[in-house]
């Protein structure tokens, strides 16, 4: 890129605008409200990334307002509403992302897990599932409309506490401000909240949630243990009244900054199993697309048991049928069987690598209903399969001479 950063008020360099916009690139995205791809941003990249390098640098960079996107929530449970910025949004957005990461990841508590790098749900997971057979109790808690609500003065003072580098600061403020653009091209002017879908609003969550909860919960309650991934936290406790102590303690904490446990959603939960007979209103939770509750295990010795062990949650499952029975699958009669492989298999590979970690019989139900549009997806494509008995020999010899063609097969035949 030309030009200098000589007389410029902010330090910038131009190479973290250029290793921004290959982060952009390789997540790819939909276009904002200008409408433009990444393909159409590349065709002038250098003056593009120029352009947003000099404004950023003087100080004169002013986001454009983002695109509202409904999509399904990522386990079930309704939609939410992403705020999709432009392309050169993304880019402007990744630098100070990056920046801001690079200094807030070293004070991050260790059973945070949103959006770090080398940390995933699934190892959040794993962690709560290992403490449920340690702690008796553990407390659900679903803060309501956090992505909407969190106040932008205190997002700020988080940033402050890791970086008073002052462009930061100041494009922070004026991403908070920027209006969602609905379908019908008016404006939604927002007072509060990160809009979800940029590639700012995840560190920013995670650092306020940093401050907001997790240094605040291992001050006032050291004798507890949490995950939290984004705003979904699991605490867990060893007594039903240090559990209820904790809970009114978290609501309060939240409260002060302008947030609210979601008052049907938050629940104390007894981790019920073969040893713990007790009796509670609640004895199971979902977090992360998972529900743990009392299931059936097996020992070393093969002896049977009950355990309190996460699998896919029965959302997550209605959210993936919906998906499959959406595709259409059985009216796809002019594709060949590759190209239908090549079509689902990392849709339903996915499903099965992150749902298929836990307890993975719980998948079965889905991975058979794929079995089946497949069986429809036969019968339409070819009349004499209809007959029940040829069609059994024609699965029989495809699975047979494919015995990895669709993904899901690894794990169920049937249909």
């Amino acid at each position: 890129m030309p030009g200098s950063q000589q007389d410029k008020p902010f330090h910038i360099p131009k190479q973290a605008v250029w290793q921004a916009y290959e982060k952009v690139k390789r997540n790819q995205g939909a276009p904002g409200v200008d409408g433009q791809s990444i393909e159409e941003f590349e065709a002038g990249l250098q003056g593009n990334l120029y352009r947003i390098w000099n404004r950023m640098s003087s100080g004169t960079y002013f986001p454009p307002a983002v695109r509202a996107v409904e999509i399904p929530k990522a386990h079930g449970g309704g939609t939410r509403v992403l705020g999709v910025p432009t392309v050169a949004g993304r880019v402007a957005m990744t630098v100070a992302a990056t920046y801001l990461e690079t200094r807030a990841e070293p004070r991050f508590h260790p059973d945070s897990y949103g959006y770090r790098p080398g940390r995933s749900p699934q190892d959040a997971v794993a962690v709560c599932r290992e403490r449920c057979r340690g702690y008796d109790w553990a407390i659900d808690c679903d803060v309501q409309k956090f992505f909407d609500s969190v106040p932008w003065e205190l997002i700020v003072k988080a940033v402050e506490a890791v970086s008073t580098e002052r462009w930061l600061l100041v494009y922070v403020r004026r991403w908070l401000a920027v209006p969602l653009q609905q379908a019908d091209a008016t404006l939604a002017e927002r007072h509060a909240g990160t809009a979800q879908g940029s590639p700012l609003s995840p560190v920013l969550a995670s650092l306020f949630m940093h401050y907001a909860f997790d240094t605040w919960i291992a001050r006032e309650h050291p004798v507890v243990v949490f995950e939290r991934f984004a705003d979904d936290i699991v605490v867990h406790c060893k007594t039903r009244r240090r559990a209820e102590q904790v809970a009114a303690g978290i609501a309060g904490r939240l409260g002060e900054l302008g947030l609210r446990l979601h008052p049907d959603k938050t629940k104390i939960v007894y981790c019920k199993d073969g040893r713990r007979r007790g009796s509670h209103e609640h004895t199971s939770f979902d977090f992360l697309g998972f529900t743990f509750r009392a299931r059936e295990a097996r020992a070393k010795d093969g002896r049977k048991f009950l355990s309190f062990l996460p699998a896919m949650s029965t959302a997550a499952m209605k959210a993936k049928s919906a998906g499959l029975r959406s595709m259409r699958i059985h009216r796809r009669t002019t594709w060949t069987l590759s190209e239908l492989a090549r079509w689902l298999n990392p849709v339903v590979g996915g499903w099965m690598n992150y749902y298929g970690r836990f307890y993975r019989s719980a998948m079965a139900p889905l991975l058979r209903r794929g079995n089946t549009y497949m069986k429809r997806w036969a019968w339409r494509k070819y009349k004499r399969l209809r007959s029940h008995k040829m069609f059994q020999r024609w699965w029989a010899g495809l699975r047979k001479r494919a015995p990895i063609l669709l993904a899901q097969w690894k794990w169920v035949t049937a249909y």
